[in-house]
């Protein structure tokens, strides 16, 4: 078989998407279920391997998904239409204190209520902040959002009405409903029981103070609906002109795409999403102060959809698994783990420049690039 023959073979090589794709509906269906139950039964089990042994499993992994809902949202600013947003955290922290004014500080409004509150109030500060400054580009655009993060934070910090550095206590949480309680496992070795004492059961959607199951069982119904949104906008008529936006600007203006409207789309989609996490975050947490949304965050955010892929949804709930999982999950080298998170970006840059689960078309891109490169590699050596 000659080598040309081979490189075409290994560039039509079916991935591990291309099979998932092929399988039918009912097949994809069950597979989906099972691992949506696996994810939602997570903090009853105690795995002993995943559960983290110096912090609460159940407030870790309502941290977890808090970041991965995060990442989608930043995933669609920066990897959908290729917008550098370095001050997403000012929208994380609109939509906490949106809940924490309106709900308790100068207010008693339905949580419910709150939610919807806290994400207009965000998706309306990102068009406020995209009209003006989408016009701009690059490192420009990147200093821009930096500074309306630290504007948000300076606002909460020096204003009276929002309690100064005092922060807001007292923030309402979602309105719970005793459906029915689960026992978790207990694990002796490699031997399993069940404990069936009121304190080892987790109430479905009973939200108190210590146990914070529940929170993250809400955190997943709310990154299920947002993935069917992400889904259909990156499939619709909206996702292809942020792809030809992200591509080349300028020549998806000369055919005809109105690209300032579509990066204005982005940013208040990811506005939304953004004031949406905030406002579960400080749901759950029920107290917040200025020094909770401190820019580092706004690093770390960025770090999750850069680590997991950018342009690809899973790769950004990958991402913020990563950054918010491992230094709890190892909390006993805390005080090496941002030497440690430094040296795996180095790493990860090297050799996994696009990510951990980078996008398809990176993917089938990178094959073809290989391809090519063995067939020029052919030609030289014929010629030669």
């Amino acid at each position: 078989m000659s080598t040309s023959t081979a490189a075409a073979r290994k560039a039509e090589r079916p991935t591990f998407a291309d099979r998932w794709v092929a399988l039918p509906k009912p097949v994809q269906i069950v597979v989906w279920l099972a691992i949506a139950a696996f994810f939602f039964i997570l903090p009853l089990l105690n795995l002993p391997i995943v559960s983290t042994a110096d912090a609460d499993f159940g407030a870790v992994l309502a941290t977890v998904a808090n970041y991965a809902l995060v990442a989608l949202g930043l995933n669609i600013v920066l990897g959908y239409a290729g917008l550098l947003d370095l001050g997403y955290v000012g929208f994380y922290a609109i939509g906490a204190y949106t809940v924490g004014v309106f709900g308790s500080l100068h207010g008693q409004v339905p949580w419910l209520v709150l939610i919807v509150m806290a994400v207009t109030i965000s998706t309306a500060s990102g068009l406020l902040l995209g009209a003006p400054t989408l016009r701009v580009r690059g490192d420009y655009l990147a200093i821009v959002t930096l500074g309306f993060g630290e504007i948000i934070r300076l606002t909460a910090l020096n204003s009276e009405w929002l309690n100064q550095a005092r922060g807001i206590t007292g923030i309402p949480r979602p309105p719970s409903t005793e459906l029915f309680g689960l026992p978790s496992l207990v694990w002796n070795g490699a031997v399993a029981k069940v404990d069936l004492g009121e304190g080892a059961r987790s109430v479905f959607l009973k939200f108190g103070l210590l146990d914070a199951v529940p929170y993250y069982w809400l955190a997943l119904i709310v990154i299920a609906v947002v993935l069917v949104g992400d889904r259909l906008l990156q499939a619709s008529r909206v996702g292809r002109a942020w792809e030809a936006t992200r591509e080349d600007e300028e020549a998806a203006e000369l055919n005809g795409v109105p690209t300032f409207r579509f990066k204005l789309l982005a940013f208040a989609m990811g506005a939304f999403v953004g004031g949406l996490s905030g406002a579960l975050y400080a749901s759950r947490i029920g107290s917040i102060n200025p020094d909770s949304f401190m820019i580092q965050l706004s690093m770390m955010f960025l770090a999750a959809v850069v680590i997991g892929g950018q342009g690809n949804r899973w790769g950004a709930i990958a991402g913020g698994v990563v950054v918010a999982y491992l230094p709890e999950r190892f909390r006993e080298f805390a005080d090496f783990r941002i030497v440690v998170f430094g040296l795996l970006l180095l790493l990860l840059a090297n050799f996994r420049p696009q990510g951990l689960l980078p996008p398809r078309r990176a993917r089938r891109a990178r094959r073809a690039d290989e391809a090519t490169k063995e067939l020029e590699g052919t030609e030289e050596g014929a010629r030669a």
